[in-house]
């Protein structure tokens, strides 16, 4: 069992940066994949990046490539996305997301998924606006 939880969403403005944090609580979570995925009102759950539990693999949707990344400090249980040129379609609840799957040699059509990811935390709102 995994317990996540998310902080530093907060509101800001266009070409901001921010960086949100996940800490994991639980055995072997430095094992785990680890992803970063967001929500906004009226739209499906999307995906925004993912981790390898080593750190050496990571994965990004396009529309944050360049400008979102993504890392881990297993030491300290802790996941992070930093975030940058902040967009107001930027603006979502932003989850992260566990698995204890091997992100790298998995399915390129799972692994960007909802359904791959076991543990979810609650999420943190990120709000972009002039």
């Amino acid at each position: 069992q995994v317990h996540l939880v998310e902080s530093g969403g907060r509101l800001v403005q266009p070409g901001e940066s921010l960086r949100l944090s996940c800490a994991g609580s639980g055995r072997n979570f430095g094992s785990y994949a680890m992803g970063w995925f967001r929500q906004a009102p009226g739209k499906e759950r999307e995906f925004v990046a993912a981790i390898a539990w080593s750190g050496n693999f990571t994965l990004y949707a396009d529309s944050v490539k360049g400008r979102f990344t993504i890392s881990r400090a297993n030491i300290k249980n802790t996941i992070y996305l930093q975030m940058a040129s902040l967009k107001l379609e930027d603006t979502a609840v932003y989850y992260c997301a566990a698995d204890p799957s091997d992100i790298a040699s998995a399915s390129t059509h799972s692994r960007d998924t909802v359904s791959f990811y076991d543990y979810w935390g609650q999420g943190t709102q990120v709000t972009v606006s002039s």
